[in-house]
Order: structure tokens, then sequence, then C-alpha cells
């Protein structure tokens, strides 16, 4: 009975070691510095600094073609303005997977198509959101069409446009009248097709708009006030991004879909802000926050109320933008714009493998002890 149990425990611990959230980068193109890096080079420093996703929001052609010798992991990003067109007409979608995915596919690992980024965004001018749903069907029917079953589609969302409250995550549902209207009939969508919800949460900007948010709580550090209970649940939570990532869970439960995957589609801290006040945005603070995430996933506990609820992980972003300002007025790269490393963290999912290596040698060498004791046992009852 005792071995029994042990095995029990053992073989639990190696499936939870290996649900542990892949890290990806995301590569913004377009807002480089000029002249943008050759798409091998972008390939090969992703390759060298060993991570093994990357989303790309505009996918230029020549860059997918350049991740076709690694064993990189692509997803890929169709912009707003794409959208109407999509919907309208499904040789539209055929168009765009011709350009950007069949010629290229399989040997460039394209794993996930998300149909537009934060289409809820209120600061929008356009509302891409009655084309989403059209679209993202489309695209689909594209891909089936040409026979490729693999690759996922989706549309990504934002956390502060799409998700009524953080805390206590168990009171989370989704805002209205786009839950409804939008997400649900999406959500109905991922669940047909297995795919993935995608999401852009960023502890930062919940921090600077709650004063009452201690800053260790959102940077992953150890302190005895970083923790925060939910009344409900009871469950304790000692980071910002899994408070998050559970209010996302939640909402989607509350829709009757908890069984989808998540990933998270953008994250980071940035080390400079757009404005004087923004003092927190600094170096030190991101690479904290970096430091502490990478932590938090590799330990396998991705969100405390589903265990592999959160799939994958993007990091926003590969490189800081030409003058120090992208399109948020903020410094997110975890690179200069000269390509530099600007902090020290370890992205591989290496911790992962050693995990299980470490485990599969304690079996080995528990098989060798009792299989030692059985023979020993034996020969002493013949003796």
């Amino acid at each position: 009975m005792a071995s029994f149990l042990f095995l029990s425990v053992l073989f639990s611990f190696l499936r939870f070691t290996s649900s542990i959230p892949s890290i990806g980068i995301t590569y913004s193109s377009t807002v480089s510095p000029p002249p943008p890096p050759l798409p091998a080079k972008v390939s090969s420093l992703i390759s060298a600094l060993k991570i093994t996703s990357v989303r790309l929001p505009d996918p230029d052609p020549s860059l997918i073609k350049a991740f076709a010798p690694t064993n990189t992991s692509l997803f890929l990003s169709i912009s707003n303005s794409h959208l109407p067109a999509l919907a309208s007409n499904g040789s539209v979608a055929l168009s765009w997977l011709r350009r950007h995915v069949l010629p290229f596919y399989p040997r460039s690992k394209i794993s996930l198509i998300s149909v537009g980024n934060t289409v809820l965004d209120s600061t929008t001018i356009q509302d891409f959101s009655p084309f989403l749903l059209p679209a993202t069907r489309n695209l689909h029917h594209a891909l089936q069409e040409l026979g490729i079953n693999k690759i996922q589609i989706s549309a990504t969302f934002s956390f502060f446009s799409t998700i009524t409250t953080a805390f206590p995550p168990s009171s989370a549902v989704f805002q209205q009248p786009a839950g409804d209207l939008i997400i649900k009939p999406l959500l109905q969508f991922l669940e047909q097709t297995n795919s993935s919800f995608l999401i852009n949460i960023y502890p930062y900007n919940l921090f600077r708009l709650n004063s009452e948010i201690p800053i260790g709580f959102a940077l992953f550090q150890d302190n005895l006030f970083n923790f925060r209970d939910d009344p409900v649940t009871g469950i304790r939570y000692f980071n910002l991004f899994a408070m998050m990532a559970d209010a996302v869970l939640t909402a989607m439960a509350a829709m009757g879909y908890q069984n989808i995957p998540v990933v998270v589609a953008e994250t980071g801290w940035p080390s400079g802000g757009s404005q004087a006040e923004e003092v927190e945005a600094n170096g030190v603070y991101a690479e904290m926050y970096l430091k502490g995430l990478v932590r938090h996933l590799k330990s396998g506990a991705a969100t405390p109320l589903k265990k592999d609820g959160v799939a994958e992980v993007y990091v926003y972003e590969l490189m800081d933008h030409g003058g120090g300002n992208n399109e948020r007025g903020r410094k997110w790269g975890i690179l200069t714009e000269n390509m530099t490393m600007k902090y020290n963290v370890e992205f591989s999912s290496g911790a992962k493998n050693s995990g299980i290596c470490l485990v599969a040698i304690w079996l080995t060498n528990w098989l060798l002890i009792t299989s030692m004791n059985l023979i020993l046992g034996f020969i002493g009852v013949q003796g």
C-alpha cells in the first residue's frame, strides 16, 4: 500500500510539472528602430535567448519565413483594420492565409492566429466588434478549406475593457453588453474548435489605477503583507498576476466555459514611463516583475483557482522602440533599441525539464532499492 501511495504521488507530481505554461515574447517589427533588424537576425536572437514562442502583432511574411529553420512556435495577429474585409468575404481570409501561412507552414511552426487585438477597447476610434466573430469564423473555415487543422483561431481582449473587477476574483464577470453579444458566442466557437481564450494582463496598469495595491504584491515579492484573501473562495493570493488570471477564469466559468485554456497574450512591466509621475516604471522594478513572473510560472502555480488555467504567457516585448517610446508611451522591451539585454532573466523552460529528470532519478533509485529489498526478502524466506 505504501508503495502504491508513493507512486501515485510521484506520477501526480510528474503531471503537475509537465503543465508549466510556456513563456514567449512579443516582437513588433513595424515599430522597431529604423532601420529594423533583419528577420534572420531577429529569429537568431530569439533562439539564442532560448525563447521558444513568439507573438508577431504585425506578421510580415519575411519574418515568418525567418523562423522556419528554428523550433520557435509562432503566434500571429491580424490587425483590427482587416476585420471588416475578413468578415464580409471568405475569399479575403483565404488570401490572407495564402500570403502569411501557406508558403511557410508547417516549416514555420505557426500554432495560433489572433483575429484582432483588444477590439473592445473604449479608446479605439472605430468599433470593430461587430466584425470579430464573422471574421474569426471565416478564417477558421479558410484554414479547413486549405486542409490545415492544427492552427488555433481566436481573438485577443484587454483585461480592463473585458473584466468587471480583479478583486475579489470570485466576483468577476464579463462586462456587458459585450459579454453576451460578443464574448459568449466567441467562447462557444473556441470550445467547438478546441482553441484558447486570449487576454492581455498588465498588473502595472492595475497598480497605477489602485493606490491600495502594495508594490510588492504587483512585483511577486515575498512579504508578510503581500497577500489578499478572496472572502468567497478562501483562496489566498500572493501576487496580482494570479489574481487577475483567476478573475478571467471566473468570468469564463460564469458563462459555462471553464474548460477553455487561457493564453496571456501580453504582460510586462515598463522600464520607462510616458509621464514624469510614473516613478514605478523603472528598470529595477521591471526586472523584479519579469523574474517574479518567470519564477511564478515555472513553479507550476499559474493560477490558484486552476493549475492548468494558463497555457501560455507572452511577455511584452522584445525591444524598446525608437526614441524610447512606443505607441503606449512606455519602454517595455527586455532589450534596448540597440538590441542589448536590459535584464538578467532566464526565460527558457529548463526548470520544467530538470524537474522531470529529478523525479525520474528518484523513481529509478526507488525502484532499485525496492527490487533489492524484495530479492533480499525472498532469499531470507528461502533460507
